[in-house]
């Protein structure tokens, strides 16, 4: 239709056209932010609350134990000690008290020489004494042996010797040990036994009263170009912290009689 000047003419709204492919971009809906809890407050509140509780129950237990009376112990089954009439037990004298006499002179608990006897011809000691580096001497290999009875807290030793009618010829001796480690005395007595029973034809016995005390009576004698043959018995024994070591040497056989007796009668005097 025709228009005249003053005609409102509408005009219709333009929409914008879709272009494939350019589709609008969506925007991801932003994620809420969480909070980050505090951890370990709460636990600490419940442990401290627990010592707390811990330390107060103890207080009231211990001022309602403290409160109470004491209970009585039930009674024993010996009510009263008898006590023993009479008065008390004299200390042991001197002569009694084994320690007192081993610390001593050791040399007055040897043996004395019995009546008829000589002096040997052959002296062993200084004086009725053998020191470590003498003592050691005797053994088969001193040196070793010198070491040995360092070790072993030797500390001094007591010798006699003498000879009766004929050949017989005596020698005792009482060796003693410190012992502050080991029992020393039953371990050389010990080796004693073990060295004096690989001897052949041997017998042997325990002496009587001395615990673990051997004699021993060698039956074949020893022979050596240019000497007699010589026979021999010897006993080892210890009480304490000395040990007993004992040898008869003659021409002829030792009886069992002879060795056992004068073993005995010398740890007797110990």
């Amino acid at each position: 239709m025709p228009w005249s000047v003053g005609d409102v003419v509408e005009v219709p709204e333009e929409t914008p056209s879709e272009v494939p492919g350019d589709a609008p971009e969506e925007v991801p809906e932003a994620e809420p932010i969480k909070k980050k809890r505090a951890r370990g407050r709460t636990t600490l509140l419940i442990a401290v609350a627990a010592v707390l509780g811990v330390v107060a129950g103890g207080c009231t237990g211990f001022l309602i134990q403290a409160g109470r009376a004491p209970d009585r112990l039930p009674s024993l089954s010996q009510s009263t000690l008898t006590q023993a009439k009479g008065p008390a037990p004299e200390p042991l004298s001197a002569a009694q008290d084994r320690q007192v006499k081993v610390d001593g002179d050791l040399r007055k608990l040897l043996l004395k020489k019995p009546s008829g006897a000589r002096a040997a011809d052959y002296t062993v000691g200084e004086d009725g004494w053998m020191g470590l580096t003498e003592y050691a001497e005797t053994f088969g290999k001193p040196a070793e042996a010198f070491g040995d009875l360092s070790s072993e807290q030797f500390r001094r030793a007591a010798v006699t010797n003498w000879q009766l009618s004929g050949n017989r010829t005596v020698e005792i001796r009482l060796v003693q040990y410190r012992q502050e480690v080991d029992l020393t005395a039953s371990q050389a007595a010990e080796d004693a036994y073990y060295w004096s029973e690989r001897e052949s034809h041997t017998d042997k016995w325990a002496i009587p009263g001395t615990g673990d005390g051997m004699a021993y009576v060698h039956n074949s004698p020893k022979r050596e170009a240019g000497y007699l043959d010589e026979y021999q018995a010897e006993a080892h024994a210890w009480r304490g912290d000395v040990v007993m070591e004992m040898w008869i040497s003659d021409t002829k056989p030792v009886s069992k009689k002879a060795i056992m007796d004068l073993a005995r009668r010398q740890m007797e005097r110990l």
